[in-house]
């Protein structure tokens, strides 16, 4: 009998959009405080990329990105992607990343 695997629901608190949604696992990975979320598992379009880069010392090059909600609500840098990362963690490469703790995010872990 296998562990049914909890449901992670990320929404952007100023706004109430959601901003990710899905099973634990490959798709929403968490990772160090954050979770690392694949493009399927994605419901917002409201990330924009910034061209502000930043460097991980063992995960190398991000870029951050910007939060815009469909009502107009902003938060700067809630939000990155490895666009060249190490290749020790593939789950990092080329997902937008959210931190857990962030005071404009409510995560959930439903089951």
């Amino acid at each position: 009998m296998g562990t049914k695997k909890a449901t992670i629901r990320i929404t952007h608190k100023p706004s109430g959009e959601l901003l990710a949604e899905g099973v634990e696992g490959w798709g929403m990975f968490a990772f160090e405080g954050n979770y690392y979320i694949a493009n399927k598992n994605l419901k917002t379009d409201g990330f924009n990329f910034s061209g502000i880069p930043g460097l991980c010392p063992y995960k190398f090059i991000y870029f951050w990105y910007h939060f815009a909600s469909s009502t107009g609500e902003k938060t700067p840098m809630l939000g990155w992607k490895y666009w060249l990362p190490n290749p020790l963690f593939p789950f990092i490469a080329f997902r937008i990343a959210v931190p857990t703790r962030h005071p404009d995010l409510i995560v959930e872990r439903l089951n």
